[in-house]
């Protein structure tokens, strides 16, 4: 499940995206603790790559720098993990890019089956409501989507070990 709303009190965009699936969470955890996995479920026409030299030892206080181009504009995204709980939460947020806000939660759960897997991503675009509404909005849901269906051929046939 994907979903896009307003929250009045942050003033914000949230996204919030869940899912299932059948593998444990440390090695979902250690799959996200590569800085260099988010290239393989980011979509192609994205044109995105890590630019920080491997090896990236994640933890609070990382700063990760990425190029990547958003309809047809290049772009250079540096994010910050702001929070690091192994292996049950991290947050990055943007320090330079694209957005005005942009902070994302990352959490994992044991579910009976596998690891619910959650993002939830607060975030103001520039352009306001209007290049939200036209551009942003379809772009993150695409995005996501996109993101879901990779880790979903990444993991599914691994099973759980829960």
């Amino acid at each position: 499940m994907i979903e896009i709303n307003w929250n009045a009190a942050e003033k914000a965009y949230t996204l919030s995206a869940t899912m299932m699936l059948p593998v444990d969470r440390e090695t979902l955890f250690h799959f996200f603790s590569d800085a260099f996995q988010l290239e393989q479920i980011t979509p192609p026409w994205l044109n995105f790559g890590v630019i920080t030299p491997a090896p990236i030892v994640i933890q609070a206080g990382t700063l990760i720098d990425y190029k990547l181009k958003l309809r047809g504009f290049p772009i250079r995204w540096r994010t910050e993990i702001s929070t690091w709980e192994p292996p049950y939460s991290f947050t990055d947020r943007q320090l330079k890019g694209p957005y005005y806000l942009w902070e994302h939660f990352h959490t994992f759960e044991e579910v009976e089956g596998g690891t619910l897997v959650s993002d939830q991503v607060n975030y103001r675009s520039i352009g306001g409501a209007l290049v939200h509404s036209l551009f942003v909005k379809n772009d993150l849901l695409k995005i996501f989507a996109w993101r879901q269906q990779k880790m979903i051929e990444r993991f599914a046939n691994e099973g759980a070990t829960v």
